[in-house]
């Protein structure tokens, strides 16, 4: 009878050690799930902003980049970080508006207005930009993935005693 609970408290120990990055690539799941549900899951589902322009293919994925760039950081023995190292990754996560002025260099224009096409010096000029980046979340701290979690200790808890 001893050597069963031995062996209960052997496996509840090694579900110890695996908790933190098992939870890691849950977190990291959750976050690349984000982009196929279009939205953002806390106590709420706040759903993306549809883009713009209907024609430009999926939301957030052009080439995938950022996406794939989502991953387990740093583990230690009672935390987990997950991340990315994609620049514009923080622009498209908090939401940002870019405002700049920005230098136009002189250049040459071909303008093809009237019957012959010529060419025309434009002159050194500034203008003022703005970028607004939409809050589209996909990384950060959850309810939902909290709760995901919790319920992956405890099967692993209760599988371990079985």
């Amino acid at each position: 009878m001893s050597s069963s609970i031995f062996e209960k408290l052997k496996k509840l120990q090694r579900v110890q050690e695996s908790f933190i990055p098992k939870a890691a690539i849950v977190a990291v799941n959750f976050s690349k799930e984000r982009f196929v549900q279009k939205n953002w899951v806390d106590r709420t589902r706040e759903k993306w902003e549809p883009r713009k322009r209907k024609d430009r293919g999926s939301l957030m994925v052009r080439t995938g980049r950022l996406k794939r760039s989502i991953r387990k950081i740093r583990i230690g023995r009672t935390y987990f970080l997950i991340g990315t190292d994609v620049e514009y990754a923080q622009a498209h996560n908090d939401g940002l508006v870019i405002n700049k002025t920005v230098t136009v260099r002189q250049h040459e224009r071909t303008v093809t207005r009237g019957r012959t096409a010529r060419r025309v010096t434009v002159a050194s000029h500034s203008r003022k930009m703005e970028r607004t980046f939409k809050k589209r979340q996909f990384i950060g701290e959850s309810a939902v993935l909290l709760r995901r979690i919790e319920r992956m200790l405890e099967n692993d808890i209760k599988e371990a005693l079985k």
